[in-house]
């Protein structure tokens, strides 16, 4: 717990507005590590070779997985209960929501009422996610699928799809 707390707050006070290592510069490559570094503490588990990027947001860093070679992408703004598999990319300004706002009374404001139980966003293997994918609480994202960019993903994508628009449906499959 302690080490939570220190790693998020070294992140969040520094770490997180260090310039974006989207470059070939070799110092570019030391902030990655460094920032990376620093952040996979805040993590339940991070695997080898994480990339976190400039501003990413995610919280105290509590119940979020991400595998080996994955990245969280520049100004993203994620939240656990989230697993994010193997050699994924995350482009920026990317939401994962895990939770939302409580709207079942309609004798109570909607901001009165609290949020939902977080549901669990699982992102398989492989998966390419475009800049400003939103994905919605609950959903599964197959291994090799990509979202195309600015995509509303409200339903579970199957393995190798490519999906793209509001809300995101399948434009073709990778595999076929």
């Amino acid at each position: 717990m302690i080490k939570r707390i220190v790693a998020v707050s070294a992140y969040n006070l520094l770490a997180r507005w260090l310039p974006a290592t989207d470059n070939a510069y070799k110092v570019f490559g030391i902030i990655r590590k460094w920032r990376s570094w620093i952040a996979s503490f805040a993590f339940d588990r991070a695997g080898r070779g994480i990339n976190v990027e400039k501003n990413a947001n995610f919280g105290t860093g509590a119940g979020i997985i991400i595998g080996d070679y994955s990245g969280l992408g520049i100004n993203c703004k994620v939240r656990g209960p989230l697993e994010i598999g193997d050699n994924v990319m995350m482009g920026p300004d990317v939401i994962i929501f895990t939770s939302n706002h409580e709207t079942s009374r309609t004798d109570i404001p909607m901001r009165g009422q609290g949020s939902t139980e977080p549901q669990k966003v699982t992102i398989e293997s492989d998966v390419w996610i475009g800049a400003r994918v939103i994905i919605l609480p609950g959903v599964t994202i197959g291994k090799g699928a990509i979202l195309a960019a600015g995509a509303v993903v409200t339903k579970d994508v199957p393995d190798y799809a490519v999906v793209g628009g509001v809300p995101a449906k399948v434009l073709k499959y990778r595999n076929k």
